[in-house]
């Protein structure tokens, strides 16, 4: 194969091969024809599918849902770190600025499992080294005796300074949220800041950073409005969306539903998103909410793609329909794991 460098058929080509990698992703069909199935028969599709390649490496080492979460969780981060291999110029670097969002969540599982108890091997099943924290480094991670030596481990790296600054006392289960919203609200003034920096596609790339803050916020709100002992939101919101955090903290304050849905929808841009916040006034669960605002995500993220046909929008789209698939097809196996009926499992994809 030819180079790939920066320029516009090398963005023409990449953007092309998102597409094609695109229409492979499992239809919904496939996920109602999976809720009929046991877990040995969902083990099989997926064995058969584009997961066979990590299914079979790893068959002699995993049964179960142990071998499924361990082939989903290869297959995710071989994709990531394929794409980035594949994508030219600012293009890659956009990527890759994106998914350190990954370091993130494997840090913070990684601690999790430490404090937990959890086997190595069991934690190390579950993430997915697709950011600037390679699997070696990560294995280092797992080998370390305590959440504190980990943590040392990671001098140098961004993640550093908020990690030791916030565990200062020690790591305790009940600081990791607060730990966990900081790393998100450094990792979004980051991304906002490196596309004013003056890097090709940036503007492509701070729509769509907009949105996934606005969603995340949004996601927040209901979340929290759950907790009638909450009265103040501001320290969990990220900036950089459309909405303010101060907008949004006022918001919060309205305890009626259907007054608080007026208030919020006139300060989105969004047309499917103040569409499906009027769909809302129902009354619906906190997982109901969040798949139905993931799903306005996606399809926004469609959107954008189709409108910037070769920029970082069609990587991106990728990026997280894939992500979603993985999310997916775990939640058919977790469910079916533990005996949950059909009907259950249906509320936890997205689909």
């Amino acid at each position: 194969m030819a180079e790939i460098r920066a320029g516009p058929v090398p963005y023409i080509y990449v953007c092309t091969r998102m597409r094609v990698r695109k229409s492979k992703l499992l239809p919904r069909e496939e996920y109602m024809r999976m809720l009929n199935m046991g877990l040995a028969e969902i083990t099989r599709f997926v064995g058969e599918s584009q997961y066979k390649r990590e299914v079979d490496e790893l068959a002699t080492s995993f049964r179960g849902i142990d071998l499924i979460e361990t082939a989903l969780s290869w297959n995710l981060a071989k994709e990531y770190q394929n794409i980035q291999k594949i994508t030219p110029g600012t293009l890659k670097d956009l990527t890759r600025a994106y998914l350190r969002r990954w370091d993130i969540q494997n840090v913070l599982t990684i601690i999790r499992g430490k404090l937990h108890g959890e086997k190595k091997g069991k934690i190390r099943e579950v993430l997915v080294p697709a950011g600037e924290l390679d699997r070696v480094f990560l294995d280092r991670l797992l080998e370390e005796p305590t959440p504190e030596r980990m943590i040392e481990a990671l001098k140098g790296k961004g993640i550093y300074p908020i990690l030791s600054r916030m565990t200062e006392g020690g790591v305790r289960e009940e600081i990791l949220p607060k730990v966990e919203n900081e790393l998100y609200k450094q990792f979004y003034a980051d991304l906002i800041a490196y596309a004013h920096s003056g890097i090709k596609g940036g503007r492509q790339f701070l729509d769509y950073i907009t949105l996934d803050i606005d969603i995340t916020n949004i996601r927040t709100l209901f979340r929290v409005r759950a907790d009638p002992s909450v009265s103040d939101i501001s320290g969990v919101l990220i900036a950089g969306g459309t909405i303010s955090p101060q907008a949004l903290q006022r918001v919060f304050q309205i305890k009626d539903t259907n007054e608080f849905i007026d208030a919020l929808v006139p300060l989105i841009k969004v047309r499917p998103l103040r569409e499906l916040l009027e769909k809302l006034r129902e009354e619906r669960s906190l997982r109901e909410i969040e798949i139905e605002l993931i799903k306005v995500q996606l399809a926004e993220m469609e959107t954008m793609s189709k409108l910037h046909p070769f920029s970082i929008h069609p990587i991106l789209a990728y990026l997280e329909m894939k992500k979603y698939e993985i999310f997916n097809l775990r939640a058919l196996a977790r469910g079916k794991e533990s005996g949950l009926a059909p009907e259950r499992i249906r509320g936890y994809l997205v689909v």
